[in-house]
């Protein structure tokens, strides 16, 4: 199964509990919406997985078009035989890249990526620390807080939803789905768990 491959090269690269998590719940999202569509659900898995899986060790923080994040991870992942269709979609979830956004896949892996990281930080901010307790309404109104999950870019949520043609109610609720379903292990389950 590529997504267990995937989980083991996550963990090779990246030590940081907040990237794993945060890749983990790209991940569930990209699974939830992969099996909405009756796709390759461990494929899109795998995306997600190891989308940023070179962020720890090549931040790319200047957004560099050749070098660092993501391109650094996609050549490694070239040269142990990934698919092209994989590596494609990790580079173009990075605006920066130049890689086109083409295939249901990558525009999927665009859309989840930051209101992924966006849900699981308004679960954290809730009195019980718990997934469950977010809703649709809640993650718009903070989307309005521009104090709130200040590096999160409420534009790339937005366009992700556009370029997907799904209303942003049904992205943001597929995602909150995805993330009730792996609460434990994204450490969303709630206060004292």
């Amino acid at each position: 199964m590529l997504a267990e491959r995937a989980l083991n090269i996550l963990h090779e690269w990246v030590q940081s509990d907040s990237l794993r998590r945060h890749c983990y719940a790209v991940a569930d999202s990209m699974r939830h919406f992969a099996q909405a569509q009756k796709v390759d659900a461990d494929m899109w898995e795998a995306v997600g997985l190891l989308h940023d899986m070179d962020y720890e060790r090549h931040p790319n923080q200047e957004q560099s078009p050749t070098e660092g994040h993501p391109f650094v991870g996609v050549a490694w992942l070239r040269e142990q035989g990934w698919s092209e269709e994989v590596c494609h979609a990790i580079l173009s979830h990075a605006d920066y890249s130049g890689v086109a956004r083409e295939t249901p896949l990558e525009r999927t892996l665009y859309a989840v990526d930051e209101l992924s990281g966006f849900v699981m930080a308004l679960a954290r901010v809730r009195p019980s620390k718990s997934i469950h307790e977010v809703d649709v309404a809640a993650v718009k109104k903070k989307m309005k807080d521009k104090a709130f999950a200040r590096a999160v870019n409420r534009e790339d949520i937005v366009r992700g939803a556009a370029e997907l043609e799904m209303p942003l109610d049904d992205l943001i609720n597929g995602v909150i789905t995805a993330l009730k379903g792996d609460a434990e292990r994204l450490g969303l389950a709630g206060a004292g768990n």
